[in-house]
């Protein structure tokens, strides 16, 4: 079962030859296939940052889709390559906590990837990217299927953010992602603030500022105003119309932000 598109998501950056030897691996096992590049500008070593990219991305290709995923601080250690098919979606990359929010999810099946058959023959310790992970989804895109990739592995490697706290005056939550305009993604789901604010009035603090209602979208608001709205990841985000959130509001990744009803 052939695929004809992988796709790439790495904190390698454009400015290096990182991104391009990686492709130029996989074109030598598989010329034919689609390479589509997800993100290159996950922020240097934030296996998280990256997790959250890969959970709002993957699944919306088409089936038999590879994807390559390599924010991998801990390459050269003992840690695990791993590759993972959720579905009719395939995922290779380092079992470091990278597929931790698409692992919690859906059911998965994983393995080990030690078939060094599926390898470069020449090998660095410390571009795995280039030398493994590369190889091996081009491999799967050829058609191997995983159990010759190495043994079963039962349970990935999953890290999880703090999940928000509700009672009856509101909901405590915090800010999990920071996109590139600023836009603050907290990890508080629509469905919790319909369940427990449900049509009451609200106060929304967050770094400097305090919102009073959650609207459509930050095109809801005037120019340079702070709006809250439900984002497309169906999480409470909080933007500037027009500006950056992050700058403006003095603003974290693992700041507080709360819900407070007003009663």
């Amino acid at each position: 079962m052939s695929s004809s598109i992988i796709t790439l998501t790495t904190d390698f950056g454009l400015q290096d030859h990182y991104v391009s030897a990686m492709k130029a691996v996989i074109l030598g096992i598989k010329a034919d296939v689609r390479l589509v590049d997800v993100s290159h500008e996950i922020p240097p070593q934030d296996v998280m940052a990256g997790a959250w990219v890969v959970r709002n991305s993957a699944m919306l290709f088409p089936p038999k889709t590879v994807h390559l995923v390599v924010v991998d601080p801990g390459v050269g250690t003992e840690r695990n390559p791993v590759a993972i098919r959720i579905g009719d979606q395939f995922f290779v990359g380092p079992d470091n906590g990278i597929f931790s929010l698409i692992g919690e999810d859906f059911d998965y099946k994983a393995v080990i990837l030690d078939n060094e058959k599926y390898w470069r023959e020449e090998r660095s310790k410390t571009f795995h990217g280039r030398d493994i992970f590369a190889p091996v989804a081009a491999h799967i895109a050829s058609g191997t299927d995983l159990s010759e990739l190495g043994r079963p592995l039962e349970k990935l490697v999953t890290y999880r953010w703090a999940m928000p706290i509700s009672d009856k005056d509101g909901i405590q939550g915090w800010i999990v992602h920071i996109d590139r305009f600023g836009n603050l993604v907290s990890n508080i789901p629509s469905s919790l603030i319909e369940e427990t604010i449900g049509s009451s009035k609200l106060r929304i603090y967050t770094g400097n500022t305090i919102l009073h209602e959650i609207v459509s979208t930050f095109g809801s608001v005037p120019d340079g105003e702070p709006a809250a709205y439900i984002g497309s990841s169906d999480k409470l985000e909080i933007a500037i119309n027009k500006g950056n959130a992050k700058q403006m509001l003095g603003v974290e990744k693992g700041a507080q932000i709360s819900i407070v009803i007003q009663k």
